[in-house]
């Protein structure tokens, strides 16, 4: 298909936000989807329970500002992220939904490049993108989190790993609703949603270019090694591997190496996640 034919289809972005998230990452996220290459057909802000005032300032000011292409979704409590995302998908009305995090940041032509490559390749359900890490203590760039490009290395990546940076992933609604949407776990919801996509039949890509800059502080890591992200971890590989999607030994081995990151400290689980980040810079730069 030409340059000249190819029509890129519309999109729905969709984001969630709670009232821990700082305003201005807040408005600073918001601002880099409206102000997209290819402007999104609306972007669906899911309020998870009772906001600040700063955060409500921002979320109608931007309502305000973009009437015709902002809608606020409210839901009265704190729900977390699964059923908030779940309701947001409800109230998405394309045929592409782009998700992004309330912290994070897209650079101005990452939904250009999703919908051009739907529209090259029609057959394709999910396109994610590698992700630019930035740390707030050190208020710099540390690495990239980079992710398998193709499908059959997505696949199998899946079998232990999210094969997607879920701040980058673009996905086809209808697939999204047959599947019955993200799950009911407190974490990792976005990789377990992802496999049940893929066993679906989902076809899937990652664009090789860091198109999102996400945000990642020292608490972060903490929460990585926590007992509570621990256990989660876990149990969506078991989940994942009762649905035939996976071996045994794809939940033993990566269940391990989590283990040992809760029981050592923070520090070291730092350094590795930071050196796997350096690992996906230079990927990025062979690509």
């Amino acid at each position: 298909m030409s340059e000249e034919t190819l029509v890129l289809p519309g999109y729905s972005v969709l984001m969630s936000v709670y009232d821990r998230e700082l305003p201005e990452n807040l408005n600073a996220s918001l601002e880099s989807m409206l102000m997209q290459s290819l402007p999104p057909d609306e972007v669906i802000l899911v309020c998870d329970g009772t906001l600040t005032c700063e955060l409500n300032i921002i979320a109608k000011s931007f309502e305000s500002e973009y009437r015709n292409r902002f809608r606020i979704v409210r839901i009265d409590e704190h729900v977390g992220a699964a059923a908030a995302l779940n309701e947001g998908i409800k109230a998405c009305t394309c045929e592409f939904v782009v998700r992004m995090d309330s912290d994070d940041v897209s650079y101005p032509e990452r939904c250009e490049k999703q919908m051009r490559l739907f529209a090259e390749k029609p057959k394709l359900d999910m396109i994610g993108t590698f992700a630019e890490v930035y740390d707030t203590g050190l208020q710099e760039t540390v690495g990239v989190k980079s992710m398998p490009t193709s499908g059959k290395k997505i696949r199998k990546f899946a079998k232990r790993r999210n094969p997607f940076c879920r701040q980058t992933l673009a996905f086809r609604r209808e697939l999204a609703v047959t599947v019955g949407g993200y799950g009911e776990l407190p974490e990792c919801e976005d990789y377990e949603f992802a496999v049940r996509m893929l066993v679906a039949g989902a076809k899937a890509q990652n664009i090789p270019e860091a198109l999102v800059r996400y945000r990642i502080s020292d608490e972060d890591y903490k929460k990585r090694k926590s007992f509570r992200s621990t256990k989660s971890f876990i149990k969506v590989r078991r989940m994942i591997h009762r649905s035939g999607y996976s071996s045994i030994l794809d939940v033993i081995i990566p269940s391990t190496v989590q283990i040992g990151l809760c029981i050592l400290p923070w520090r070291v689980t730092k350094r590795f996640y930071c050196r796997m980040r350096r690992k996906g810079s230079k990927k990025v730069r062979t690509n």
